[in-house]
């Protein structure tokens, strides 16, 4: 196969609504967006526009909604459709709206990517099918169906610590072949491999772990959807504007303030519960509460939160000194009145 032209590894900014291009339809600085809730475990509508807003004037160009940050398993199909019409109508033309989640049951997937369409969706992501663990078989055709049921550009999410399977190299290199699959998401971490496939296919790679967006930037991927950029969306701005103008070093330098804040957010309880923690401690969020079965930390755990992020250093958005997290607002998690429909 041809590999990438070169644009493809350096999506210009100029004359594009931040990275978005004909080759890149979704942009480089993607926010996995967490879904704000009142106390009681409902969405916080208010909240939800109030946070895509702040992203997207603080370097976001891409919000995907209803992915695992954004609690996809316990939102009702409902909630997911609002979520991109409310992300839609906030963006303005100036982020792209991607709608991930979707479901291990390929035609319950198929229906929600085709009304996400409808709602005014920009892409979709594709989550490798979790817990009822298919061949590779299973995953390409399911993968292969979506793409087929929508226009929009696709977006593979590679992610087996949680889907209990990874995509094969191999599945991959198939997929790649679908007009509709233009990128991976990757949460493997393997860069081999990305680049082995990078330079077998035009594949489009966004880093899916936190820790590793420099690496992947530096190899040649197009961007990231990362749960850090709920806190701190302009350093990855910084960052991704620093590669596209081949200073590594302005690069390097914010991924280096970057780290303490990517270990507080990421190593200690799952992203979304903690991510949630910080936003609603700094003043971002109205709440931390999370829907069951998540929960929010124990004071052990918060503790080392909290610890973590006095490590935090200059960076923009992370005030240190009006930081008042709140035990007690986050303990526990929520039921919601309406029982989540992903199966």
């Amino acid at each position: 196969m041809i590999g990438r032209p070169p644009e493809r590894q350096r999506c210009a900014l100029a004359d594009t609504l931040g990275g978005v291009s004909e080759q890149n339809p979704f942009g480089q600085v993607l926010v996995a967006l967490v879904t704000p809730m009142t106390a009681d475990g409902e969405v916080d509508w208010a909240g939800v526009e109030k946070h895509i807003e702040h992203l997207i004037t603080h370097g976001a160009d891409g919000i995907v909604v209803t992915g695992t940050t954004g609690e996809t398993s316990t939102l009702t199909d409902a909630e997911k459709l609002k979520l991109v019409t409310v992300g839609k109508a906030v963006s303005s033309g100036r982020a792209t709206i991607i709608t991930g989640g979707g479901s291990n049951e390929t035609a319950h997937a198929i229906e929600l990517y085709k009304a996400s369409e409808k709602a005014g969706a920009d892409g979709v992501m594709i989550v490798t099918p979790y817990y009822n663990k298919p061949t590779q078989a299973g995953v390409l055709t399911h993968f292969r169906m979506i793409a087929d049921a929508t226009d929009l550009p696709v977006i593979l999410y590679d992610i087996p610590g949680r889907a209990g399977i990874e995509i094969r190299y191999e599945t991959i290199l198939r997929a790649a072949k679908h007009p509709n699959i233009l990128a991976v998401k990757d949460a493997k971490g393997d860069l081999s491999e990305v680049s082995r496939v990078m330079n077998q296919t035009e594949l489009m790679y966004f880093a899916g772990d936190d820790a590793n967006v420099l690496p992947t930037l530096a190899i040649g991927g197009t961007g990231l959807i990362g749960v850090t950029a709920n806190v701190a969306p302009a350093s990855y701005r910084t960052i991704v504007d620093a590669v596209n103008a081949n200073d590594l070093a302005t690069a390097t330098a914010e991924h280096q303030r970057l780290e303490p804040l990517v270990r507080a957010l990421m190593t200690h309880v799952p992203g979304t519960v903690a991510t949630k923690y910080v936003l609603h401690g700094l003043g971002r969020i109205g709440s931390p509460r999370v829907r069951l079965p998540l929960v929010g930390p124990e004071d052990h755990e918060a503790a080392i939160i909290e610890d973590e992020m006095a490590l935090v250093r200059d960076i923009d958005g992370v005030d240190l000194r009006s930081f008042r997290p709140d035990r007690n607002a986050a303990a526990g998690g929520a039921l919601p009145k309406v029982a989540g429909t992903t199966r």
